[in-house]
């Protein structure tokens, strides 16, 4: 384990699994085909997408980000819990992390420059359009590669971007308690002085749709964990009917430094997953009481994408 890659207990035998309705073998078969000729679509516009303003880019990047899970099969939910930041900071998204889906989910809502590990800046065409797409390219593998990295995302902070991160700094399935927030990333928020937007994400099938929890009733269906194949995924998704993805954008945080970054992360924690528990042996986590409180105490308007 290191600072930037911790590892999570889940594994594709005993979380990747949907039990609930499934569609037949021909309708998935055509949502795949529609998904990733969407995706498709999106990486082949990507350098005329660069030649527009900021604005109609990121209204573009929104709507295909939108797009792409309702591709799938997904229906999306997004709710705002607090007005989108004022112009001119810098602001840092931190989400739970669950799926592949749980990208194109948060740009959707929150486009940014999203942070991913280097090795992607080497992929074959996928990390080039990466780059393009201004991620920020990160050491994860070792801690002394940590302070260079924390001084990248700050500046791109201070610049007043917007950057996405997913501090678990691994995929959970979502049914247990999730991972602990690595505090680095948050540093970087306090040194730039910009504002830390918490997003928690769930994912429930039909027959749960009014459960309210932060774990979310369909994980298992979306969880994309260990070793687990993309393709065995993307069919794992397009097969489960009914399936919901939850956008919570919560309360932002400031990021004023006086308690640290340790206490900046565990307040992010607490907004999406709750307060975290001692790490017990198997994925039996919190049912998430506080949060749901939390919620139900303030009621956001809810959008709903078909």
């Amino acid at each position: 384990m290191t600072g930037w890659l911790p590892v999570a207990p889940c594994t594709p035998d005993g979380c990747a699994r949907h039990t609930g309705t499934v569609r037949a073998p021909l309708s998935a078969a055509l949502l795949l085909l529609s998904g990733c000729a969407l995706v498709l679509l999106g990486v082949a516009c990507v350098p005329l997408v660069r030649l527009l303003g900021a604005g109609p880019r990121r209204r573009l990047t929104r709507r295909w980000a939108g797009a792409v899970p309702q591709a799938f099969g997904v229906r999306v939910r997004v709710r705002l819990h607090a007005p989108d930041r004022a112009p001119g900071g810098g602001e840092l998204v931190v989400a739970n992390h669950i799926s592949w889906l749980d990208i194109p989910l948060v740009a959707s809502v929150l486009p940014g420059r999203m942070v991913a590990k280097r090795e992607i800046r080497c992929w074959p065409l996928l990390g080039s359009l990466a780059a393009l797409g201004g991620t920020l390219f990160i050491d994860r593998d070792r801690l002394r590669a940590l302070p260079a990295a924390v001084r990248t995302i700050a500046t791109a902070l201070r610049s007043g971007s917007r950057v996405v991160v997913f501090p678990e700094g691994s995929t959970w399935c979502g049914r247990g308690a999730g991972g602990t927030f690595r505090p680095a990333v948050f540093q970087a928020a306090i040194d730039a002085g910009a504002t830390v937007r918490p997003v928690r994400i769930t994912y429930r099938t039909a027959a749960h749709s009014t459960v309210e929890h932060p774990t979310g009733s369909a994980a298992g269906a979306v969880a994309f964990v260990g070793a687990d194949p993309l393709a065995a995924s993307l069919w794992r998704v397009v097969r489960a009917a009914g399936l919901t993805a939850h956008v919570d954008v919560l309360a932002p945080i400031p990021a004023d430094g006086e308690d640290g970054r340790r206490a900046l992360a565990h307040r992010a924690r607490t907004a999406v997953l709750g307060p975290e528990e001692p790490r017990r042996t198997g994925l039996s986590g919190r049912s998430g009481q506080t949060a749901v409180a939390s919620d139900r105490a303030n009621r956001p308007a809810e959008s709903v994408h078909h």
